[in-house]
């Protein structure tokens, strides 16, 4: 839609099939993207400004046709410690990380963040849709994503799932900006440099993430693709 925001080059309103969400990752690349397809010149060459529920979102382009967005804010909190009991069910493993806590991160939508002891845990882990859907509504969070670092000789530092109930049935997203954005906030308050993710691989999908720090902020980015490509008729 036209900006309401002379600083934003547009604004733009996010739907599920059941809520509104003032942000999240892929619909923020996934319409820049298109725009820049169509022929959207920006107000800053190289710069897009996108206004959505939560304000300004900055997103980038590169010369190599890579788009970032700048993660905006995240309020983080330590899940409370008497949902731990519901975490080893949720996500069928009991190879938790918990020398880091398990935290709730919100952005305009709302992760529950978990580390698990290595990438392989990661990918082992089973979750179950019902339990899952009693540890979000018990925190209230939209999902929940888990992450595991690899090991040195891995072509990423960090496998990442993100996890949630839709309809009564358990859905695995091939790669979310918003949940990377999520713990790329948990790390930046660890002082955890530059890294780069890997999502999607039990979706046979091969989804990369960079996260880059700069100006006090993760920057979420990756490469993105026309999929449909057509005209809606009225």
């Amino acid at each position: 839609m036209p900006a309401i925001d002379a600083a934003a080059d547009y604004r733009v309103r996010i739907f599920s099939p059941d809520t509104e969400f003032p942000f999240a990752g892929h619909p923020t690349l996934g319409t820049a993207h298109a725009l820049l397809e169509s022929g959207m010149q920006t107000k800053s060459p190289g710069r897009i400004i996108q206004r959505c529920g939560i304000g300004l979102v900055t997103v980038e382009h590169d010369v190599g046709g890579a788009l970032t967005f700048q993660a905006p804010p995240a309020k983080l909190q330590t899940l409370d410690a008497d949902l731990h009991r519901l975490l080893a069910p949720a996500l069928g493993s009991e190879a938790l990380d918990w020398a880091t806590p398990p935290m709730t991160a919100d952005m305009g939508i709302k992760w529950l963040v978990v580390r698990m002891r290595s990438a392989a845990a990661c990918l082992a882990a089973r979750p179950t849709w019902h339990a899952l859907a009693e540890l979000t509504q018990g925190c209230a969070m939209d999902g929940v994503a888990i992450y595991g670092p690899h090991d040195s000789a891995a072509p990423c530092d960090y496998e990442v799932r993100a996890l949630y109930v839709e309809h009564g049935m358990l859905v695995e997203d091939p790669v979310t900006g918003s949940a990377n954005a999520c713990i790329a906030r948990i790390l930046q308050a660890q002082d955890i440099s530059n890294y780069s993710v890997r999502q999607g691989t039990l979706l046979q999908r091969d989804g990369r993430v960079s996260v880059r720090f700069r100006e006090a902020a993760p920057w979420i980015g990756g490469h993105t693709v026309t999929v449909v490509d057509g005209m809606l008729l009225a």
